[in-house]
């Protein structure tokens, strides 16, 4: 009511022009068209004589502060405006771990479900496990688990028919291939006979010796994994009969550290991750980076084909990377060994992913389908920050609203200071051409939150809390002082600032908790989105429950300013 008194000359309604100026002066709106303020009269007003008179009641106002184009993401970002004729590099890409399961890693169901939840959401990077099957036909689960099994016919058909529904940008198939060369022949006819004009299986003329970019490979679906050859070779023998074609090759297989000392295996094979001297490789090695031992690897040749820009290579080094690692070559890297990375050779780390696709997946500990933080990741340049879909909380959090940008389409050019393959930037230092951002966020009130199930009142000690994510120097939290037993409309009318020194990498986070005296604070909702896709003035944010549901009307009313 006092926003709409400010603005209302006689305080019962507004005129269009009260209601241009509270659209410039509050929301920042400024549209190039003169009658913007009556088609929101004309939409929103409920009163027909008021409506008629080229005028806006409380009730119309309010109307249209709690609609959609009053919400806090700014509606601009909805649709594709971001630049998608960079090399695939350039992105980061929404992409899933063990996109089969829906529950933990060793007992659960493997569900074509999970393919087409994750594909909904604008996932461009799927997993698939592929194991030889009975009756020649290969199956999909979580290998030497008790995970049930998919036949990868039907996952391939389940991809098809929803790969392209939310976004219109590439798939890549992630297959973790431990079939037999005859069912890896079956693997490339299921993929051929389904996939048909979908299946990205030759180079594209105009990127013979770089990556494609998204929109150059529109409605693609690529396939990751390993390949025998060149682009050019495997060009050449485009319409050749690969039948029973299968090539042997060596390739490294890295052991995980720490199983293996308990192991007391004293034979490994380990390639430097520095070119320095012995006592500093010791040095990496003793701090838990990767040991390599070789193993031969049967591919069978029409799979082989099949790959093109995305060839599964493992990592050795950034060195090995700089001087050996070919543009269609991609690695994946487990969350603790790139933690390691990231925290002794952040510059190279960046300077590798300008270059090549690199895929972040959980490490083997977490049964439980657990997920890490992917923010550290996204700070370093990784493409591909594969998670466990299924597993609500914080880390999918923050992956569902990062790539609420651009719209939806699951891939995000990434800053500048990211792509540039002669960048200075570090995550942990702030750097010299940084361009900070104040932001200030007043949270005014709530709208019908949801009620606290530990309240017999069905009420709830509401409070909010606010959290950055991005460098490790701007995360930072504050939080709102406690209203008891409201969560129908509680006001707080506090204001916080915020310095954000590196915005592109910032998400928001709001959270709405109950207070429990005895125990950990119970989550109401949560909301989360990139700063630089916050519109300014009087927002709504809207509230999702943890399992990532619209908990449709339940929101926040804040006031937002943001300056650079």
């Amino acid at each position: 009511m006092e926003i709409f008194n400010a603005y209302a000359e006689n305080r019962k309604f507004l005129f269009e022009k009260n209601l241009d100026d509270f659209l410039t002066q509050e929301q920042y709106i400024f549209s190039m068209s003169k009658s913007f303020a009556s088609e929101i009269i004309e939409k929103y007003e409920p009163i027909e004589e008021v409506k008629q008179a080229g005028q806006m009641s409380f009730e119309g106002f309010s109307r249209f502060l709690c609609s959609s184009e009053c919400l806090l993401f700014s509606k601009e970002f909805n649709n594709v405006y971001q630049d998608m004729h960079h090399p695939l590099s350039d992105y980061f890409i929404s992409s899933s771990h063990n996109t089969y399961l829906i529950s933990n890693q060793l007992l659960g169901p493997s569900d074509i479900w999970g393919y087409e939840s994750a594909l909904v959401k604008g996932c461009r990077c799927l997993e698939i496990d592929c194991w030889d099957g009975s009756q020649n036909e290969p199956v999909v689960y979580h290998g030497y688990t008790l995970t049930s099994k998919l036949l990868f016919k039907t996952v391939i058909q389940a991809i098809h028919k929803y790969a392209f529904i939310t976004s219109d940008y590439p798939v890549v198939l992630s297959l973790e291939n431990h079939c037999s060369p005859p069912q890896q022949e079956v693997i490339a006819d299921i993929l051929q006979s389904i996939l048909g004009d979908s299946l990205l299986s030759d180079i594209l003329d105009d990127f013979l010796d770089k990556l494609p970019s998204p929109e150059a490979l529109k409605f693609k679906i690529l396939v990751r994994n390993k390949k025998i050859g060149t682009l050019l070779e495997t060009h050449s023998r485009k319409g050749l009969d690969k039948h029973g074609k299968v090539e042997e090759y060596e390739e490294y297989e890295d052991i995980d550290q720490e199983e293996e000392a308990d192991k007391a295996k004293s034979s490994r094979l380990t390639i430097n991750l520095t070119d320095s001297s012995e006592k500093e490789t010791e040095s990496k090695t003793s701090a838990g980076l990767p040991f390599f031992r070789k193993k031969k690897v049967k591919v069978a040749l029409a799979l082989s084909d099949l790959v093109i820009y995305t060839k599964a290579e493992k990592f050795r080094s950034f060195s090995y990377s700089r001087e050996y690692q070919q543009f269609f070559e991609s690695n994946s890297i487990d969350e603790s060994t790139a933690r390691k990375l990231s925290k002794l050779k952040a510059h190279d780390f960046i300077l590798h992913t300008t270059k090549f696709l690199t895929r972040i997946y959980p490490k083997a500990l977490r049964a439980d389908s657990s997920n890490f933080n992917p923010q550290e990741f996204w700070n370093i340049g990784c493409q591909m920050v594969a998670l466990n879909f299924q597993t609500p909380g914080l880390p999918m959090d923050l992956q569902n609203g990062k790539f609420l940008d651009n719209g939806r389409s699951g891939y995000i050019l990434k800053p500048r200071f990211l792509r540039d393959t002669e960048t200075e930037f570090n995550p942990q230092k702030t750097p010299e051409y940084s361009k900070p951002v104040t932001l200030t966020i007043k949270v005014i009130s709530g709208i019908q939150l949801p009620p606290s199930i530990h309240s017999s009142s069905n009420k709830a000690d509401t409070l909010v809390i606010i959290e950055i994510f991005g460098v490790p120097n701007d995360q930072v939290k504050q939080q709102t002082h406690v209203v008891k037993k409201n969560a129908f409309s509680p006001r707080w009318n506090e204001t916080f600032t915020f310095i954000i020194q590196v915005p592109e990498l910032a998400l928001v986070r709001f959270v709405v908790e109950s207070q429990n005296t005895i125990a950990e604070n119970e989550f109401l909702g949560q909301y989360t989105l990139p700063l630089l896709c916050m519109g300014k003035g009087y927002r709504r944010v809207p509230l999702f429950s943890k399992s990532g549901e619209d908990l449709e009307p339940a929101s926040l009313f804040v006031y937002v300013w943001h300056i650079r």
